[in-house]
């Protein structure tokens, strides 16, 4: 066994119970584990901070004080007793605060004694306080051998604080290293001297003990800097693998044909003209759709900008030449407008149905669906999840076309694309823009198609923030809206108060909402999550009819709702909502030919990071470079859940937001090896097996069989 394989409890300091808490809380089972955990950020531990020097710009940073202790008191009884330790230095007086442990600290405490204390201070009642700080006497920290005068400061837990604070996660990490310092064959480089060379890369093994150990500021970034490129390396050894599967795979159904309806489409019944940018996808899609190889593609296109038009043409094609297409949505109200939508436009065109199978289906209408799909009579059926179930038999599906795709998990979508024995086309759409170096992690192994222009005729959408001291004022305005026979969208992040959280909740808005709007002159339609399938639905065919001025709402209309009808989208609370959300959001207005209008509402109290998604909202409606912002803002983790939907790689030390020169230079490594070498069977790339390993896609389903 090597030693990076060997569990954490050999190490000094861990032991049984220990190892048990960090493999449960943070999954650190091996020594490996442990020295491939990074710190997110570290600490001068060779500055001796004044209490004179902290203040409230200082509150939250870490630091490190020497000060005497001049009394212990404590407060309260049982489990509210606190111990409180007075201290002081030459420029001032603070205290440190223990709510747990108390007996075991005050043991190791003497008044009058000098200490060295390490934590985060904060102002209490105009007074210095740190919270369980890590304290020990001058002498024996003094004594200590240092690796580093930067101390790394690691990720971790309610419980594994309390049990391993972080002097003691540095000792840990130390004995470790020692463990491998004394072994020279612990750690391997997967990387030659020649691809070290090329690309400015340290080795392996100084990489590691550098960053945990900086000896400078340059050594830190050299260690960041190869270990960044192993990590994206490995990922898109993974993602370049499989797109290379993919691409020699000669499995693809075949459309040969532009026949009757498509040409009738087309020509006779096209609404109005597609854009350039429709034309353009229109014709990648067309070309994958005869080259012999499945088709693995994903369409971005901003709201509105005409991807359903795109879908459905390119499922004609399908027909076309005798097999079936499928549409799947994340949300019963999207399914069913995608129904409506794709109904009017088959009509009158030859040998084409549409069918609808959701949840919600009525048993009649499911029961049909079922034996037109199974007969091959239906030959486009539109649907949510409902479609992935066992009973829904195709005849021969040869086109899947995911809406809004990031919305389902790995294992759904897989559901449907292996109903057949050979894979179907496959077309992922989503109108959330996707940064470049995310879609290149994310969607790398995917062709990708943009729509970056919009249907001719509309306007550019104006976004205002409003604090809620203007709120009469915004109301003026909707009324003025309304006068205009236009309708309106208000939305709130919450159903019901919060007391954690001071947002505007949907039942308040509509009490004030209907003060202020009274009926009979103003109509009001109530829309959310919790209701049930038919009343939400009710609720928005009520707002398309024009039969509601006012649509009140949660983020639940945040896709899939298509009233040209409405002009103004409130959002109350804006600050609670990520700038995607908002976009999107944003996005449900602006869809006919009359100026349309955002209003951000918000308190007055906001965070930098509120405050610039704000203001971003207001200052663009190019939804690629307000994802680019959210990015940077959020993590590539929380952008449009990737993480919750089973897609994201788990990256350690890289940055999406800021390391897209590496990820280029990865991507291009890692074409040039596949290309060599597509098993990595030579000696020399051997290791990089392990390493593509180490970062490779945590999916919980096997696609070797469809790729």
């Amino acid at each position: 066994m090597s030693l990076l394989s060997r569990d954490i409890k050999y190490v000094g300091g861990v032991g049984e119970v220990r190892a048990r808490l960090l493999e449960r809380e943070v999954g650190v089972r091996t020594i490996g584990d442990l020295i491939y955990r990074f710190p997110y950020r570290y600490i001068d531990r060779t500055r001796i901070w004044a209490l004179s020097e902290i203040d409230e710009s200082t509150e939250s940073t870490y630091v490190q004080l020497r000060c005497r202790i001049t009394g212990l008191s404590y407060t309260g009884e049982g489990a509210k007793r606190r111990l409180i330790v007075e201290i002081s230095d030459t420029t001032g007086l603070g205290e440190l605060v223990w709510f747990h442990g108390i007996r075991w600290i005050e043991k190791r405490l003497e008044v009058g004694r000098d200490y060295i204390i390490f934590g985060r201070p904060s102002i209490f009642r105009n007074r210095i306080s740190i919270i369980h700080p890590e304290i020990e006497p001058v002498e024996q920290a003094m004594s200590r051998k240092q690796e580093s005068g930067f101390q790394g400061i690691y990720a971790s837990t309610e419980k594994l604080s309390q049990a391993i604070g972080t002097r003691a996660m540095y000792t840990i990490i130390h004995n470790a290293w020692q463990l491998i310092a004394a072994d020279s064959t612990a750690i391997s480089d997967p990387l030659t001297e020649d691809m070290r060379r090329r690309n400015g890369l340290i080795p392996l093994r100084e990489a590691l003990y550098n960053i945990h150990f900086p000896q400078s500021q340059e050594k830190l970034r050299a260690a960041q800097y190869r270990l960044k490129y192993d990590e994206l390396l490995g990922v898109q050894l993974t993602i370049q693998a499989r797109r290379s599967q993919r691409k020699a795979a000669n499995n693809g159904f075949v459309f040969p044909r532009v026949g009757d309806a498509f040409n009738t489409f087309y020509k006779q019944k096209l609404p109005f003209n597609l854009t350039g940018a429709q034309q353009r996808v229109i014709k990648e899609i067309r070309a994958d759709m005869i080259s012999g190889k499945q088709m693995n593609r994903l369409l971005q296109g901003d709201v509105g900008s005409g991807k359903t038009m795109v879908a459905f043409m390119s499922m004609l094609l399908a027909v076309d030449n005798g097999y079936q297409a499928c549409i799947m949505a994340p949300t019963e109200i999207l399914a069913r407008q995608h129904y409506a939508t794709m109904t009017r436009f088959a009509e009158g065109l030859p040998n084409v149905r549409v069918a609808i199978i959701t949840g919600a289906s009525r048993a009649k209408e499911r029961r049909e669906a079922l034996a037109g799909i199974a007969s091959g009579e239906v030959n486009i059926l539109v649907g949510t999840h409902a479609l992935i179930e066992d009973r829904v038999q195709f005849a021969n599906l040869a086109y899947v076309v995911i809406d809004e795709q990031h919305r389902f998990g790995v294992e759904q979508r897989a559901k449907l694309w292996t109903k057949n024995l050979q894979p179907p086309h496959i077309l992922v759409m989503t109108a959330t823009p996707i940064p470049r170096t995310l879609a290149m992690t994310l969607y790398g192994d995917l062709e990708v198609s943009v729509i970056d222009e919009l249907p001719p005729g509309r306007q550019p959408i104006r976004t205002y923030h409003y604090y809620d001291s203007a709120r009469l004022r915004m109301f003026g305005f909707l009324k003025q809206e309304i006068a205009k026979h236009r309708q309106v969208y208000i939305v709130y992040p919450l159903i019901k108060e919060s007391e954690k959280m001071d947002y505007k909740d949907l039942y308040d808005g509509f009490e004030s909402i209907s003060r202020d709007f009274p009926l009979p002159q103003y109509r009001t339609a109530v829309c959310h999550g919790k209701m049930r399938n038919e009343d939400k639905e009710a609720a928005m065919q009520q707002f398309k009819r024009g039969e509601a001025d006012i649509l009140i709402a949660t983020s639940v209309i945040e896709v899939g709702v298509d009233v040209p009808n409405a002009t103004v989208m409130v959002i109350e609370s804006a600050e609670r909502f990520g700038l995607s959300q908002l976009h999107q959001l944003r996005g449900r207005v602006g869809r006919g030919g009359e100026q349309s209008y955002c209003i951000l509402m918000s308190g007055e109290k906001l965070s930098k990071e509120s405050r610039a998604r704000l203001e971003a909202m207001c200052a663009t409606n190019d939804g690629f470079e307000l994802s680019e912002l959210d990015l940077k803002l959020r993590g590539a983790g929380d952008i449009h859940g990737t993480q919750q939907s089973g897609e994201a790689f788990e990256l350690n030390i890289a940055n999406l937001a800021s390391d897209t020169q590496i990820m280029q230079l990865t991507r291009d490594e890692a074409i040039a090896i596949l290309d060599d070498d597509p098993r990595l069977e030579k000696a020399k790339n051997i290791p990089l097996v392990q390493l593509r390993n180490r970062y490779q896609k945590r999916e919980k389903i096997d696609f070797s069989n469809i790729s």
